[in-house]
């Protein structure tokens, strides 16, 4: 291999690069508006939830109870409905995502110490949106119970309201967020979505540069050359593989700047560790190249195996707990499972090369191998 030759088709691919306006807002604007857009566009909060009231009693402890919901900021409150018939099309227009129907006699029966039944209706098309509803409904219901039984208690035994209190919450459950403290989903969602970035850009570029020449029938040059294919796949992707690199630093500030991730980790390391998995996802990309000989076929296949696995199979929007056996042993077969580890590590836990190491040492392997396959897949005779 003579580095003459692989610095020659290198210079000649970053010209295209800058020559092509297509191919220049491909590598250096799409992955920022990815990060942006997704950014912005996804979010794991479930906040301001819609919700309307059927009100039979309309007494002060009924009004008291609904102010407890719209008070709270996970609540948007719409305003009373007359009927439980009128909440229908409000839920099912969507309008509204909770109703609440109080009975009546709701405040003579908590007067007089006697159990009341409130209805809740909760939209269940999203399942971890009711459950999360249903987790807030939960916790505001059971403050007005702990504090009607202290009331209650205080009442019946002559106890001090502190006293009182003691007594029905006898175990007190401290809880303390690790790594990230204000439960802000943006941190982990911008830190997390550099592995969709790294993951999807690189192949791109290197499967629509080797195609591109195909398209254009350029590639009959290198087949008549005397250029070895390693030293034509190494001056093909290197620019790629450096634009991919600067992409890093772009997407990593606009994660802790635009969306104020915290980075608690090694620059250095994170850096690098970025980078193997850069040449790893443009070891796909050369994959890719190799299989198809038209630009839209790359974009497809491309899209298919780097967007579904770094989206649903990484970690980054179903936990892999969550998953079933079958597809939890399938998410450790890509690699941005084990990227996006090294990204919250990085970000929120400020781990570094003694904790990652193992998730490092994978991406290399799967670099190694990528670009092996399609060294050896690549041939110089054109294919009919």
């Amino acid at each position: 291999m003579k580095l003459a030759r692989v610095r020659t088709i290198a210079c000649k691919e970053w010209r295209e690069i800058l020559r092509d306006r297509l191919f220049f807002t491909t590598a250096f604007v799409v992955p920022l508006l990815i990060m942006l857009v997704l950014g912005y566009g996804l979010s794991l909060d479930v906040e301001n939830i819609p919700f309307a009231v059927v009100d039979h009693d309309r007494s002060a402890l009924s009004r008291d109870y609904v102010h407890r919901f719209s008070d709270s900021r996970y609540f948007d409150f719409r305003g009373y409905a007359t009927s439980e018939r009128a909440l229908d099309p409000l839920l099912a227009d969507s309008r509204i995502r909770l109703a609440l129907i109080i009975p009546a006699q709701f405040q003579e029966r908590l007067l007089a110490d006697r159990p009341v039944a409130v209805q809740a209706l909760i939209d269940g098309i999203f399942p971890f949106r009711a459950q999360t509803t249903k987790g807030y409904l939960s916790a505001i219901n059971g403050q007005l119970n702990r504090e009607l039984l202290s009331d209650y208690l205080a009442r019946t035994r002559g106890l001090t309201p502190e006293r009182a209190a003691e007594l029905i919450s006898p175990v007190r459950l401290q809880q303390r967020y690790l790594y990230n403290q204000a439960i802000e989903s943006d941190w982990s969602m911008a830190s997390g979505l550099l592995t969709l970035v790294l993951m999807v850009s690189p192949a791109f570029l290197t499967a629509l540069g080797v195609v591109r020449e195909k398209e254009s029938g350029s590639i009959y040059n290198i087949y008549a050359s005397t250029v070895s294919r390693g030293e034509f796949i190494l001056g093909k992707l290197t620019p790629y593989v450096g634009v991919s690199a600067f992409n890093i630093l772009i997407v990593w500030w606009v994660a802790t700047e635009a969306f104020g991730a915290p980075f608690k980790g090694d620059p250095l390391f994170f850096f690098l560790a970025s980078l193997i998995y850069v040449i790893c996802t443009a070891g796909i990309g050369l994959l890719v190249s190799i299989l198809v000989r038209t630009q839209v076929a790359a974009v497809l296949v491309t899209m298919v195996i780097t967007f579904i696995p770094a989206m649903l199979y990484s970690g980054l929007l179903v936990p892999l707990e969550s998953m079933g056996p079958a597809a939890r042993s399938e998410a450790y077969l890509f690699p941005p499972v084990y990227f996006l580890q090294i990204a919250w590590g990085s970000f929120l836990k400020g781990l570094g090369i003694d904790a990652l190491w193992f998730q490092v040492a994978v991406l290399a392997g799967y670099a190694a191998l990528l670009w092996t396959v399609g060294l050896f897949a690549f041939s110089k005779r054109p294919r009919r």
